[in-house]
């Protein structure tokens, strides 16, 4: 059996590993019950639908016959760097400057991976997902999460 398409054989490899990696590492928690899920309920259900995404794509690139077999292009060092350093941003800055704050600062940040930015495109999502967050997390989940920074307290 060879490749039909790269591209769809390497995505589908990495959404089933992906996947599979999140299956396993929801078994760690507490999974619950349909009526009241515990943490690991939804992070299971995502990493199994993520490995079934995968293997449909896998199987489709081993089966389905394309004209150049879709090699895959150069790879977008500059956008997987930025987006990792964001995530890594995020994970240190909520906690100390909370969720007003540090919501803004990730989405500056995530804007620079792209070749466009415009100043005020990058304020309006800023202001719409920093408001959408709060509704969602803070306000109608009840997380409690830093919302301020840890000075105004």
């Amino acid at each position: 059996m060879s490749i039909k398409s790269h591209r769809d054989f390497w995505a589908g490899l990495m959404f089933l590993v992906v996947g599979v990696g999140f299956a396993i590492g929801a078994t760690n928690y507490s999974m619950g019950t349909s009526a009241r899920p515990g943490a690991g309920y939804f992070p299971l259900g995502l990493g199994v639908l993520t490995a079934l995404l995968g293997a449909f794509i896998l199987f489709e690139a081993l089966t389905i016959e394309t004209e150049d077999g879709e090699p895959v292009g150069r790879i977008a060092w500059r956008p997987m760097i930025v987006i990792f350093l964001t995530i890594m941003v995020f994970g240190a800055l909520l906690p100390r400057l909370g969720m007003i704050l540090t919501i803004p600062i990730l989405i500056v940040m995530t804007s620079l991976a792209g070749d466009e930015f415009h100043w005020r495109g990058v304020a309006i999502n800023a202001a719409v997902l920093t408001f959408s967050s709060w509704v969602i997390f803070v306000w109608g989940l009840k997380l409690t999460m830093p919302l301020w920074p840890w000075f105004m307290h």
